[in-house]
């Protein structure tokens, strides 16, 4: 494990939130009086963050500032891989900003690249199930083949 990096989940579905907050607690040695003051709550509150699989985004927030890990970031690469794709009707318009979907991180191509190597999906399986275009999935194949 690199040096502030969470143990992602195996299959990006199941995420417990709690445990990977606690997981980079122990990593880096933090004082849970310290966690409490920056929280402004007591250690039995703590306790039951990390035995939570779901934190509030305030409490979320708090702790990927305080732990510098962006937790949020598990659950983007959740909704990479499994949020369906999203219509496009151009006659809504929203007010909220929009961002790309198809920012895959480091961690992502190889969770996709490993479920190949191990026979656990087809390229084809890859491409339908996550909508990762069949030039992308080849480009990081002839990659990240060799590393």
């Amino acid at each position: 494990m690199q040096k502030d990096q969470v143990n992602m989940p195996e299959n990006f579905k199941s995420i417990h939130i709690g445990k990977y907050i606690q997981e980079l607690v122990t990593e880096k040695k933090i004082d849970i009086r310290r966690i409490c003051n920056f929280l402004g709550c007591s250690e039995k509150k703590i306790e039951e963050i990390y035995k939570s699989p779901n934190v509030s985004t305030d409490e979320l927030l708090k702790l990927s500032k305080l732990l510098e890990y962006d937790f949020f970031r598990i659950y983007s690469q959740h909704l990479i891989l499994y949020a369906p794709p999203t219509a496009r009707n151009p006659v809504e318009k929203s007010q909220l900003p929009k961002f790309k979907k198809n920012i895959y991180t480091k961690e992502i191509i190889d969770f996709i690249l490993e479920e190949i190597k191990n026979g656990e999906k087809s390229k084809a399986q890859i491409i339908k199930e996550y909508g990762i275009p069949k030039t992308t999935l080849y480009k990081w194949i002839s990659k990240y083949e060799n590393l």
